[in-house]
């Protein structure tokens, strides 16, 4: 009975170590602030889901645009950044919040809006499309466009176009949603507007919208995303572990295939095989390794 006893007593031992074990691997928390296009899309549902289950930590992830993104890592309240806006993104470093810039995907800004085009901007380059949506909203009553005026990525972007295109936008022809993607694109379909839109995003709310994309894939439309780890961060390791993982062949692979299933063809390109052409030079990008990402 002693002999028995002690082996029950042993074998509780063991399981209760087991069980600290486990809990001490799930304890492991990485918080992460987004943009609103990555969190929407669900790509990020998918590489938090491997990246867990292959490392044991829980990511606590937080979307609300690029400015929302950055002011949290200023504060300290997260220790990693994934944001496309490379000139704030490079401030901050420079100021000391954050440790480096790795660029990890990009896709392109989409100028959308209703079929018929009242702008006539169709087929033109990013500023004479900002330009003519202003002279034809100033008169024409049905032509308006809809912009976030949230101070995220996005919003950063139509700024610089309109600065661009010589036009400081103002008037009842432009509107502000104050809002994420999303909910924007759902307004500017509602008012057959224009707006401007990450391509992921749009592709995602497409089969919901009547908008249509009018002006794709120019240079002054490209969109990188980065990744920053947060400089005060407690938890800097997990920070890097998650930015290697989203350089990894891996990593890379997800981001080249996601979308495919749904929508014919990826809603991101992968950042690796492509460091010149995106504007991130070598120490921010991944290695050539799946050059043959398209």
């Amino acid at each position: 009975m002693i002999r028995i006893r002690r082996c029950i007593q042993l074998l509780f031992v063991v399981l209760l170590l087991c069980m600290l074990s486990v809990g001490g691997t799930t304890d492991e928390r990485l918080r992460i602030a987004t943009t609103t296009s990555l969190y929407d899309t669900k790509l990020l549902d998918v590489l938090e889901s491997r990246f867990e289950e292959e490392h044991g930590v829980a990511l606590d992830i937080i979307s609300g645009g690029t400015g929302f993104a950055l002011e949290q890592g200023r504060r300290g309240d997260v220790d990693l950044l994934l944001v496309h806006d490379k000139d704030r993104e490079r401030e901050f470093i420079d100021d000391g919040y954050g440790t480096e810039r790795r660029c990890f995907a990009y896709n392109y800004f989409y100028i959308v809006g209703p079929a018929g085009d009242p702008a006539g901007i169709r087929g033109r380059n990013a500023s004479e499309a900002f330009r003519r949506i202003a002279d034809a909203g100033e008169k024409n009553p049905n032509v308006q466009f809809v912009s976030r005026g949230d101070n995220s990525g996005t919003h950063a972007r139509e700024r610089m176009l309109w600065k661009s295109a010589g036009i400081e936008p103002s008037g009842r022809w432009y509107l502000e949603s104050g809002q994420g993607m999303g909910a924007t694109l759902i307004m500017a379909d509602e008012k057959r507007a224009y707006t401007l839109t990450d391509m992921s995003t749009y592709m995602a709310f497409a089969g919901n919208l009547s908008l249509v994309p009018l002006v794709t894939e120019s240079d002054e439309l490209l969109n990188v995303y980065a990744a920053i780890p947060v400089s005060a961060s407690k938890h800097l390791d997990l920070a890097e572990r998650f930015v290697e993982f989203l350089l990894s062949q891996e990593g890379q692979e997800i981001i080249a295939g996601y979308g495919k299933d749904i929508y014919g063809r990826a809603l991101f390109y992968p950042a690796a095989g492509h460091c010149t052409e995106i504007g991130c030079n070598a120490t921010e990008c991944p290695g050539e390794m799946v050059s043959a990402f398209g």
